[in-house]
């Protein structure tokens, strides 16, 4: 996962009503429903089916750390599924609010300075550059992609100002991030 996949990720985590479920045992039996088969939840966490169903019974309480990390990124991909697409539906009509530090560089005309520096920014992007962040990542987009969308949407809001500046500001990238945070 890159980190525009994390930010949005985080994002999903906060807007959560209720807490995945906490023990083992209910993890796993969350999983079940979802899957629909031990041999299912085995196969995605990567361990045997005899495994899933000593979890199950609470025969084995103590996964190992990796595969207690796996359980954990299963059952928070699927918990909550209509809270994910209500808020990412309202985030495409009201639009996302971005905070980050990174490296921005950019192609300006000749006599201006086009040197890439760090900057914090957080802004605000139209619903049309979230719905097209959140169809990069339904379509499997690579971190890069993402990255240009968000660059693009600095380059219109930041430093164009809607078209009120920087009318001769071509390319803006954005590198180098030190952090990233999404909030929709």
């Amino acid at each position: 996962m890159g980190e525009i996949d994390d930010a949005i990720e985080r994002a999903d985590r906060e807007g959560f009503t209720r807490q995945p479920p906490k023990t083992l045992q209910a993890r796993i039996n969350f999983l079940i429903k979802q899957l629909k088969t031990t041999k299912a939840v085995a196969a995605e966490i990567g361990v045997s089916q005899r495994s899933v169903e000593r979890y199950r019974k609470g025969e084995r309480k103590h996964p190992p750390q990796a595969i207690a990390e796996r359980i954990d990124a299963a059952v928070r991909a699927r918990w909550q599924p209509q809270v994910r697409r209500r808020r990412r539906k309202q985030a495409a009509t009201t639009g996302i609010t971005v905070e980050t530090r990174a490296r921005f560089g950019y192609t300006a005309p000749v006599g201006t300075t086009d040197d890439g520096r760090f900057r914090r920014l957080t802004v605000h992007l139209p619903p049309a550059y979230a719905q097209r962040l959140f169809n990069a990542r339904e379509a499997g987009a690579g971190d890069q992609q993402m990255r240009q969308i968000i660059a693009e949407g600095f380059k219109e809001i930041y430093f164009q100002d809607g078209g009120a500046r920087a009318t001769g500001l071509s390319d803006v990238t954005l590198n180098d991030i030190d952090y990233l945070d999404l909030d929709y």
